[in-house]
């Protein structure tokens, strides 16, 4: 096994960042002018701007829109060097880690490590469910999405047979969460708007979308008010929106639900997009089983105040990793921890002294935000409760000034102005391995 430290021509304070989502970067860019030496290891060569991952999936934007990569986000970082690959163990008393890539490993020395590698898609104890409904937590997942939804129109397109052709123009989508909400309405927005006049045998505006939750409420902290203005902006393009109606099964051909009201749903969709639930990284486990740590059922790990594990001062978790104070699974979580590990790095090489006491992490909400359609958002910030066109407006705004790189900006930007102002989706190329997945798929079922 090779060993790999920052090259550095005096001994040097070692950081090793591992995820380079919001927590990661923000974290790698507070540490750009300290006396460190970051290793910033990643399993992709892209940082990827989850919240937008569903206009990928439904052919606003492109993947390299809101995935720059990372050797050029972080190229004016001299002290930073990029490491692509998995971590699969980290030794905590030795402080070392090993990252593989393509089945070569190589260890990682640090004196101080930062570990963001934020959460994957959680199905309730049924993995399962992911063959028939893919998550939405990576450009995989979207391109995949993306596959499977035009796919379904082109389908229904060539398909004779009625009963068969309402199974493919409906959309199933599980979650009431800002993910679901956005997803559900994107793809009513595509069948009722932007698909107009494309075919010849369907009506695509006829699709069927669907919106299952157990919850009571879609967006529910957002509030009361909010949570209604979303449920009505979604029926208000046609979607079903069913509450207090848990998946209880998904197959190749439909999804299950339980309503609270008594009974059994099932719904015949060949597109079903899962946007319920997280759980935090596989290194969450192995962390608290070598420290102690306490980890909760999602893969979180219990923390002290000041985001350090216990009994391991020198170890920073953030972001979705983080069981602290009730702490959401938001960006701006993973922003914050990110800029307080760098600063407890820095004050303790200031004071050279590892044992510096660092205060407790305080996270600020800036607010919450989901679009339901064009021009139509809802948006919480602070006391304000803003919905609409001037929701719209903030989230805009919001999401822009949040994506890295001028060059993202303004391709985003040109997207955008194609899909919100005109009727058009730009980036609608469906690959055909994806089209070979989907039949053989449906091969396997028959069989």
């Amino acid at each position: 096994m090779s060993e790999l430290s920052p090259s550095t021509a005096t001994p040097t304070h070692r950081v090793a960042i591992i995820g380079a989502g919001f927590g990661g970067l923000f974290a790698a860019r507070s540490l750009r002018k300290a006396p460190v030496a970051v290793t910033m290891i990643d399993r992709t060569n892209h940082h990827l701007f989850q919240p937008l991952l569903y206009q990928v999936a439904t052919g606003i934007l492109s993947e390299g829109d809101i995935a720059p990569p990372i050797r050029d986000v972080l190229r004016h970082y001299r002290n930073t060097e990029v490491l692509i690959g998995d971590v699969t163990e980290v030794d905590l008393e030795r402080r070392k880690l090993t990252v593989v890539n393509l089945g070569e490993p190589v260890e990682v020395e640090y004196d101080s490590l930062i570990v963001a590698a934020g959460a994957g898609q959680s199905y309730f104890g049924h993995p399962e469910f992911s063959r028939y409904a893919p998550g939405m937590k990576s450009i995989d997942d979207a391109l995949e999405i993306r596959g499977r939804i035009f796919g379904a129109f082109e389908m229904a397109e060539r398909e004779t047979d009625p009963d068969k052709r309402r199974d493919w123009l409906t959309f199933v989508v599980v979650g009431g969460g800002p993910t679901g909400v956005e997803m559900a309405g994107q793809i009513a927005e595509l069948s009722r708007r932007s698909l107009h006049d494309n075919f010849r045998h369907i009506d695509p505006a006829s699709a069927r979308v669907v919106l299952l939750d157990a919850g009571d409420a879609l967006i529910p902290a957002f509030g009361k008010r909010l949570s209604g203005k979303a449920l009505t902006g979604l029926q208000g393009l046609g979607v079903e929106v069913y509450l207090n109606t848990p998946v209880t099964n998904v197959d190749a051909d439909g999804v299950d639900a339980k309503p609270a009201a008594g009974g059994q749903l099932r719904i015949r969709a060949q597109t079903k997009v899962w946007a319920a639930g997280v759980e935090a990284s596989k290194l969450g486990g192995i962390l608290g089983k070598q420290s102690g740590a306490e980890v909760d059922r999602t893969g979180r790990v219990k923390v002290n105040p000041d985001l350090t594990l216990p009994g391991h001062p020198e170890v920073f978790l953030i972001g979705d990793m983080v069981n602290l104070d009730k702490l959401p699974g938001v960006a701006e979580v993973a922003m914050q921890g990110g800029i307080h590990a760098a600063y407890a790095i820095k004050r303790r090489i200031e004071k050279n002294d590892p044992n510096v006491p660092i205060k407790a992490f305080h996270y600020r909400n800036l607010g919450d935000m989901a679009t339901i359609s064009r021009f139509k958002a809802v948006a919480a910030i602070g006391p304000l409760r803003v919905a609409g066109f001037l929701g719209w407006l903030l989230w805009l705004f919001v999401h822009l000034t949040f994506l890295t790189g001028f060059k993202n900006r303004v391709a985003t930007v040109f997207n955008w102005f194609i899909a919100f102002i005109g009727h058009g989706r730009p980036q609608r190329a469906i690959t055909q391995q994806q089209v070979d997945a989907r039949a053989a798929l449906q091969r396997e079922h028959r069989e």
